[in-house]
């Protein structure tokens, strides 16, 4: 499985990467590291006004891209598949104003 780290500096940043649409959730993960879809990744997240991060497992499930036509960053969206510390709820309660925003994200 591959680690990786995410830091949250604000709820905006959350917001644009968050991926709603994945029946149990997920997160874009800018990188310009090659990674396969499907593949196996371990999520470091330290959300905004965190102390100590949690730890979700997820499978590559989008890629953009380095050079993506829309200025989208390269990067991989994660879906998530073993959420034990409730990263998701945690994530849609610091962002639930913004969910129905129609701010143009990092995802769809």
């Amino acid at each position: 499985m591959i680690p990786i780290n995410i830091e949250f500096q604000s709820e905006h940043d959350l917001y644009i990467s968050y991926m709603p649409f994945l029946k149990e959730g997920g997160l874009f993960v800018r990188t310009v590291e090659p990674y396969d879809l499907g593949a196996e990744v371990e999520l470091n997240i330290l959300l905004p006004d965190s102390l100590e991060p949690s730890l979700i497992t997820g499978e590559v499930c989008w890629l953009t891209p380095t050079g993506a036509q829309n200025g989208t960053p390269a990067g991989i969206g994660v879906s998530f598949r073993d959420d034990p510390d409730k990263v998701r709820f945690q994530i849609e309660k610091a962002i639930a104003r913004q969910l129905s925003s129609s701010e143009v994200t990092l995802t769809m």
